[in-house]
């Protein structure tokens, strides 16, 4: 059923005898604000408190990455790569791809923390990918839409 088809359910005011109704629409229409809110927030997460930080080689990022061998041009790339990933989970056609692109990049995350870093931060690549795995289920529909795009383009 669509949006447009769903049942109404109505109550029965006792005072007024008014018939008040709650369509599954506005439940619909909040979980559609609470995503893209997740959106924007994890976008501001990935923006400014990932991305900048590898792009501006702030003593921190530059540190981690020295120690793990991938040098500026390592931090560089993964800092891009987050800041592409934070501007397209805001593009709707991309929001899917987007959120599934930055999961791959939370499994390489992990992967490093655990074998590098022995496991010190190896949580919080992993509490991202939920959010993330959400975002790209709720959003499936966008990559049918962006592959016609890239078709067409073709």
């Amino acid at each position: 059923m669509s949006e447009t088809t769903l049942p109404v359910t109505a109550t029965a005011s006792a005072q007024s005898g008014t018939v008040v109704a709650e369509s599954a629409t506005a439940r619909g229409r909040r979980a559609r604000i609470a995503l893209r809110t997740l959106q924007v927030v994890l976008a501001l997460f990935y923006a400014v408190a990932s991305a900048l930080p590898k792009l501006i080689a702030h003593p921190s990022a530059s540190e981690g990455f020295a120690e793990m061998g991938w040098g500026d041009a390592g931090m560089y790339t993964i800092g891009v790569l987050e800041l592409a990933g934070a501007v397209a989970l805001l593009i709707p056609v991309l929001q899917s791809v987007s959120a599934m692109a930055l999961s791959a990049l939370m499994v390489g995350a992990f992967v490093v923390q655990v074998s590098v870093f022995d496991g010190e931060n190896a949580a919080t690549p992993l509490i991202l990918i939920v959010p993330l795995a959400l975002i790209a289920w709720a959003r499936r529909d966008q990559n049918a839409r962006l592959l016609g795009l890239v078709r067409r383009r073709a």
